[in-house]
Parts: C-alpha cells; sequence; structure tokens
C-alpha cells in the first residue's frame, strides 16, 4: 500500500524565515551590503521598541501581526549612509547624527520595501493577502522601553539577530497570531520580481513626482470664499 502524502505545514518559523529573508533581501540590493541574521531565533514573551531607533509595523488580512526592527546607532546610520551613498549622494550631504528626521525618514522607507517585500510573498507562496500601515520609526532615549500591543488572541513572539557588513547589530521581532497554513494541493508560486528592478522603479517613480507650486495665499482666501467657507 502507497503511504498518503504528508501534508506541507507552514507555521511561524517559516513565517520568519521568509521575513528574515525579505530584511536581507531588501536591504543588501538598498545599501549593496552584507546583512545576514543568526542562525537561532529566540522564543520572547513581549515585544518592545528600544533604543537606539525602533520602528513598528501591524499587519493584518490572512493572519495579524506586528513587527519590530529595533537599530543600534550604528547599524542605523551604516545603512542610511549606505544607501544614500549608493543612491549617487556625496558624503558631505549626509547627516552625521542618528537622531536626524533624515535618517529616520530613510530608515522607515527601507522598512516600508521590506515589508513589501514581505508581503509579497505572503500573497505569492501561501495565497492569501496581508496588509500593513506605513512603518512608525521613533529615536528612543536609552531609558525608554515602549511595549506595542497588537490586540493578539493567541501571540507567539520571536527575536532574530541581525548582523551588518561591519558587524553593527540590529534586532528583528515578530509577534503574529498562533497559525499555520497547510497545503491542500500544489500550485506554483507567482514569480518573485527582481529585487534591483524594483528599486529602479521605485527611483523613477521618485524623480518622476514634480512637487506643484504652492498657491498663492489671496488664491485660496478667493477659493475659500468660492466654496462658501
Amino acid at each position: 500500500m502507497s503511504t498518503p502524502e504528508k501534508s506541507v505545514v507552514y507555521g511561524t518559523e517559516d513565517l520568519l524565515i521568509s521575513l528574515c529573508n525579505s530584511v536581507t533581501r531588501v536591504l543588501n540590493v538598498a545599501t549593496h551590503g552584507h546583512i545576514h541574521y543568526s542562525g537561532m531565533v529566540q522564543r520572547i514573551s513581549k515585544t518592545c521598541l528600544k533604543p537606539d531607533i525602533g520602528c513598528f509595523v501591524l499587519f493584518d488580512g490572512g493572519f495579524s501581526g506586528l513587527v519590530i526592527i529595533n537599530f543600534s546607532a550604528p547599524a542605523a546610520m551604516e545603512l542610511y549612509q549606505s544607501y544614500l551613498l549608493n543612491m549617487g549622494m556625496s558624503k558631505e550631504d549626509l547627516v552625521t547624527s542618528y537622531t536626524s528626521d533624515e535618517v529616520s525618514n530613510v530608515m522607515g522607507e527601507l522598512m516600508n520595501q521590506v515589508v513589501g517585500d514581505f508581503t509579497g510573498k505572503v500573497r505569492r507562496e501561501l495565497q492569501t493577502h496581508i496588509t500593513q500601515n506605513q512603518p512608525k520609526m521613533l529615536v528612543l532615549n536609552k531609558q525608554v522601553m515602549l511595549s506595542v500591543d497588537a490586540n493578539l488572541d493567541k501571540p507567539e513572539a520571536r527575536r532574530v539577530t541581525f548582523y551588518t557588513g561591519n558587524n553593527n547589530i540590529f534586532y528583528l521581532e515578530l509577534a503574529i497570531d498562533r497559525t499555520e497554513f497547510v497545503k491542500l494541493y500544489d500550485f506554483e508560486p507567482q514569480e518573485t520580481p527582481d529585487p534591483d528592478a524594483l528599486m529602479a522603479q521605485a527611483r523613477a517613480d521618485a524623480d518622476a513626482e514634480v512637487p506643484l507650486p504652492p498657491v498663492p495665499s489671496s488664491d485660496t482666501d478667493e477659493l475659500l470664499r468660492s466654496l462658501g467657507m
């Protein structure tokens, strides 16, 4: 008798590996760096935003969860500088403090690309859909620890250590509802987009955006009057 085929199950660790691969894939392309993560994962009881720069993203849909990335100041500055230098900026134009808004904005943009890559893989490989909010970046004092409640029913939380090319450290934390995806039948995942092409397209879209000239205040007042305001 032939043995029945075993179902393929995707659990928390599989989602975590997929997310970690999105982090390394996007950041390595964006910075031309060599980011990698530890082969060991920690099971933790709660997720927290920690110094020096913390970022969090909530997602919902096929499953709910929270992603937090806590950057040390040296790691954030290395990624910020490598990304902008790779984009063609000169070193003299870069800020020198991790507390600058420019660093937070750039790190937020990179995290948005990471989460976008992850949600795309979820759609292709797990055939479900999740949405996420805009990543929030916070520069935190060393005495501040902020817990983030993701309103999960049966949360599972994990922490993974990442290393930059210069061996600066940052940490990824994932909290999701306890869930498993069981493969019902074989299917071919959709083709994975090329990250270089995605980055080039993002740069082209940013260059194409021409800000509108400010409307003179008198014209604004006239417009508001015509609307009865």
